[in-house]
């Protein structure tokens, strides 16, 4: 089984200084073996495993949508049965699937409610510009119209504004 660079610091980080907890506890909390916990030990002493500091990976809550997206969609592939294996391979828990489901769910909805804000707001602008353009047609065909009995009375009566 193949576990997560998360899941493999949080573990070296329990059981390594400061905390130096048990690897027998730190094992059973986590339901991974204690070999596995030494191999890694070993691994990080060789300094073929970097172990980050506690603030500096990011934990799954500040991960971008998209990775969240793509792990639940991940996640509801996977059968019932495995399903724990994957988690602890990805160095989550199942309540972050639950709570991301929601948290992605919410942000579709803010976007469409945005989206019908905007699209309601340009249906008005478009509106307005209908207007003035109704307004400026309007004020052209009477320019026009002047103009024409301005020339058909020159015409007539042969009047020019001089006179």
């Amino acid at each position: 089984m193949r576990y997560g660079l998360t899941l493999k610091n949080c573990i070296l980080r329990k059981v390594l200084p400061p905390e130096s907890r048990s690897i027998y506890q730190v094992a059973k909390e986590s339901g991974i073996s204690p070999g596995t916990i030494r191999g890694w030990m070993l691994k990080s002493k060789e300094g073929k495993l970097e172990i980050t500091p506690e603030g500096s990976d990011p934990s799954p809550k500040d991960w971008p949508p998209a990775q969240k997206f793509r792990l639940l969609m991940e996640g509801k592939l996977i059968p019932a049965d495995q399903r724990g294996e994957w988690l602890r391979t990805n160095g989550l828990h199942s309540e972050h699937l639950a709570l991301w489901e929601q948290e992605l769910s919410n942000l579709m909805t803010d976007k469409q409610e945005a989206l019908k804000a905007e699209i309601k707001e340009l249906k008005k602008k478009v509106l307005e510009l209908e207007k003035a353009g109704n307004r400026k047609d309007k004020a052209m065909a009477e320019v026009v119209a002047l103009l024409v009995l301005k020339k058909k009375l020159e015409e007539r009566f042969g009047v020019d504004e001089e006179d």
